[in-house]
C-alpha cells in the first residue's frame, strides 16, 4: 500500500483517485477550488465533472496543499497543462523519495515546454513519470477495459506507477519514450479540434480518416524532430488516443471543434463549456514549435489559423485538400 497525492479534482484525477483506492492505496485529493472540495466533501461524487460516480471515505478530501502533498510515495499532477507551473510553485517541499507523474495532456505556451520539463525544475528527472493514453474518464469508471501508457526514463519509476494503478480493467504498458509519449497525448488533442470541425462543417468518415492518417504523419514529423522515436507514435499514446479523441462523444476537444465548424466562436464556445479544452492553447504551442524547428504541420497550421486567425473551417478543409499533388511520404 502507497500514500498518493492528487493534484486535480476534475474528471481524471476522480477517476484515478478511485482506481488507486480500489487497488488498496491511501489518498488525498487537493484542488485550489475550496468550494468544489466542499461539495465533494458532502456529497462523496463529484458532480462538477465526473457525475454518478461515488467514490469512497478512504479518499480524503484535503484543501491544505502542503498537507495533501507532504511525505506521500506518489503524487499525480492531473490539472490542465496551463495550471501546473502555478501549483508547483506553491508546493512547500519536495521530499526526495516522491515519485510524480503528469496525466496533464498539453504544451506550456511561451516556454513550450511539456509538464515533465516543468516539473523537472522541482523534481528529480529520474522520479518523474507521464500517462497517457486512450481513456475516457467516463468510461474508466465504468471499468470499460482501457489501456494506457506510463513513460519515464527510469524504469523503476515507470514500473512503480504501472504496478499501483493496473488492474483487471485499467492495463498499463511500460515505455521509455517520455518525449515521444507526451507529445503523442498533448498533439492529438490540437486534431481532435479539427476532427470536431470536420463533424461540424459537414465532412464524412473519408474525411476523417484522411485527417487521423495525415495527422499523424505531422505528430511523427514534429516528435522526432524533437527526439522522439517515431515507433512511439503507433502506440497507445499516438495512433491510440488519437482514435478515442476525434472519435468519442465524451471529447471536449472535438466538442469544441464541431461548435466551431458550425459557427460558433472560440471566445463563445469556451464560455459554454465546464471543463478544459487543452487543445486549444497547445494548438498555439505547437504551431510555434514547428515553426521554431522548421517542420512542416499543415494540419496544425491550419487549426491554428481557424482558432485564431478567424479562418472559416470550410476554407482551411478546402485548402488542405488543394494543396500541392505529393508522394505519401511518413514522416
Amino acid at each position: 500500500m502507497a500514500e498518493f497525492a492528487i493534484i486535480g479534482s476534475g474528471s481524471w484525477g476522480t477517476a484515478l483517485a478511485r482506481i488507486l483506492e480500489r487497488n488498496g492505496h491511501e489518498i488525498s485529493m487537493w484542488d485550489r477550488d475550496t468550494k468544489h472540495l466542499a461539495a465533494m466533501t458532502k456529497d462523496r461524487t463529484n458532480e462538477k465533472y465526473l457525475p454518478g460516480f461515488n467514490f469512497s471515505d478512504n479518499i480524503k478530501i484535503d484543501g491544505d496543499l502542503a498537507s495533501a502533498t507532504g511525505s506521500k510515495d506518489g503524487i499525480i499532477f492531473a490539472v490542465p497543462s496551463h495550471g501546473v507551473r502555478e501549483v508547483l510553485k506553491k508546493i512547500p517541499k519536495v521530499d526526495p523519495k516522491t515519485a510524480v507523474i503528469s496525466v496533464a495532456k498539453g504544451i506550456e505556451n511561451d516556454t513550450l515546454l511539456r509538464v515533465t520539463e516543468i516539473l523537472a525544475e522541482k523534481y528529480a528527472p529520474e522520479k518523474i513519470a507521464v500517462l497517457s493514453g486512450p481513456s475516457h474518464a467516463e468510461e474508466v469508471c465504468q471499468d470499460v477495459p482501457t489501456a494506457v501508457v506510463v513513460a519515464s526514463q527510469n524504469h523503476d519509476t515507470a514500473q512503480w506507477f504501472q504496478q499501483s494503478l493496473m488492474s483487471s480493467t485499467f492495463r498499463i504498458y511500460t515505455h521509455q519514450d517520455v518525449v515521444g509519449v507526451e507529445l503523442g497525448g498533448a498533439l492529438k488533442n490540437v486534431v481532435a479540434v479539427a476532427a470536431g470541425m470536420i463533424d461540424g462543417a459537414g465532412g464524412g468518415d473519408n474525411t476523417k480518416a484522411a485527417l487521423l492518417t495525415r495527422a499523424l504523419s505531422e505528430i511523427t514529423r514534429l516528435g522526432t524532430k524533437l527526439g522522439s522515436d517515431s515507433l512511439t507514435f503507433a502506440g497507445l499514446s499516438g495512433m491510440g488516443d488519437l482514435i478515442v479523441t476525434c472519435m468519442s462523444r465524451h471529447s471536449r476537444n472535438r466538442y469544441l471543434g464541431e461548435q466551431i465548424g458550425k459557427g460558433k466562436t472560440l471566445e463563445h464556445t469556451l464560455s459554454e463549456m465546464v471543463m478544459v479544452a487543452e487543445g486549444v492553447k497547445t494548438t498555439k504551442s505547437a504551431y510555434q514549435l514547428a515553426q521554431k524547428y522548421d517542420v512542416e504541420v499543415p494540419i496544425i497550421s491550419e487549426v491554428y489559423n481557424v482558432l485564431f486567425n478567424t479562418k472559416d473551417p470550410k476554407q482551411a478543409m478546402f485548402d488542405l485538400m488543394t494543396r500541392a499533388a505529393k508522394f505519401e511520404d511518413w514522416g
